[in-house]
């Protein structure tokens, strides 16, 4: 038996990233001619494909374009209205013939490590809800995969959310038509969509000419930030409404006022945002702008299949409804 020459190794994509001096996501998006990469990157990459005699495995292409008939969500765990929106997606995504993979954030899981875990599972598409993260950083993982941005508008990328800036003016529209003037503003800290609420608010009191009454208290998503901001709340030019970021942040104000001996809506009327699970229970009976959570997760669904047939990203925005409950009342008699 005779023994010859190997043949020669055949480059490799990693071959090509090493030489170009990039890595080998990056070397991926120039070999495909997707976005994401600058023009310097694109003329590095060829170069070092045509020195190596690099080409594309036509076979492993073909395996990859194989649908996996899987759509990725990454989620908080800890807000519960996220768990709202994934059980409709799951109902959405069953109609379309995809199974729902979900990956979680947490304390000890960055947003980063939740997308990156559904991009090895091999899912066609993500839907991110409510993505905290740069906008840069999902372009560039919109440019291997389609991503829908749900509940927050980013640039460059699917984006279906809620128009906010609308519900916001209802909440203050219906207030100040139950006769209250001094209506405050708890607001969301730094999280998504804290800055677009926020702003409506400032906007809604300078329309009916309240300007001068608006105020706004530093608050957060959560009922930590909520009972936090009650505690800001000044005692004798105290606001008789409060339009509160969401929730669970208007739960924590309501206990705290409710604690303190100030009665909702006696002394103080509250309305929330999102109309959560919270919100609806008996004895809270909050008042509350709803998301449409049916039509948010068809379709963030229907926008993560149309972009895997190649249509452009763009921006929907669903209308919310004001929900009225125990939570309003007209202003105390002074």
């Amino acid at each position: 038996m005779t023994t010859g020459t190997p043949p020669p190794r055949r480059p490799t994509l990693a071959d090509v990233a090493r030489k170009s001096g990039v890595s080998v996501a990056l070397a991926s998006i120039v070999m495909r001619g997707a976005e994401g990469a600058s023009a310097s990157s694109r003329a590095k990459v060829k170069a070092a494909a045509a020195e190596l005699g690099y080409r594309p495995d036509s076979r492993a292409r073909a395996l990859r374009s194989l649908r996996s008939g899987l759509l990725g969500v990454s989620l908080s765990l800890a807000e519960p209205f996220h768990a709202d929106l994934v059980d409709e997606i799951y109902a959405a995504a069953e109609l379309r013939g995809f199974d729902v993979v979900l990956s979680a954030t947490g304390p000890r899981r960055s947003e980063t490590r939740s997308l990156e875990a559904l991009t090895d599972a091999g899912c066609e598409a993500v839907i991110a809800i409510a993505p905290a993260g740069g906008a840069a950083a999902l372009a560039a993982m919109d440019a291997r995969l389609p991503v829908v941005s749900l509940l927050r508008a980013v640039p460059s990328v699917e984006s279906v959310c809620t128009d906010d800036a609308a519900g916001i003016r209802q909440a203050v529209d219906h207030l100040v038509g139950l006769g209250h003037r001094h209506i405050a503003h708890v607001d969301g800290g730094t999280a998504v969509a804290s800055a677009e609420r926020r702003d409506a608010y400032l906007g809604a009191m300078a329309a009916h000419d309240l300007g001068r009454h608006a105020t706004v208290l530093p608050g957060g998503p959560d009922e930590k930030a909520g009972t936090a901001a009650a505690a800001l709340l000044p005692g004798a030019r105290r606001p008789t409404a409060l339009v509160v970021f969401n929730d669970r942040c208007a739960l924590g104000v309501l206990d705290a006022l409710e604690r303190g001996g100030v009665p909702v809506p006696g002394s103080m009327s509250m309305v929330g945002f999102d109309d959560s699970q919270f919100a609806r229970l008996a004895h809270i009976g909050l008042s509350s702008v709803r998301q449409d959570v049916e039509a948010l997760a068809s379709s963030a669904v229907e926008r993560a299949a149309a972009r895997l047939t190649g249509e452009p990203a763009g921006l929907r925005e669903h209308a919310p409804s004001l929900v009225l409950r125990n939570s309003t009342a007209a202003p105390p008699a002074t």
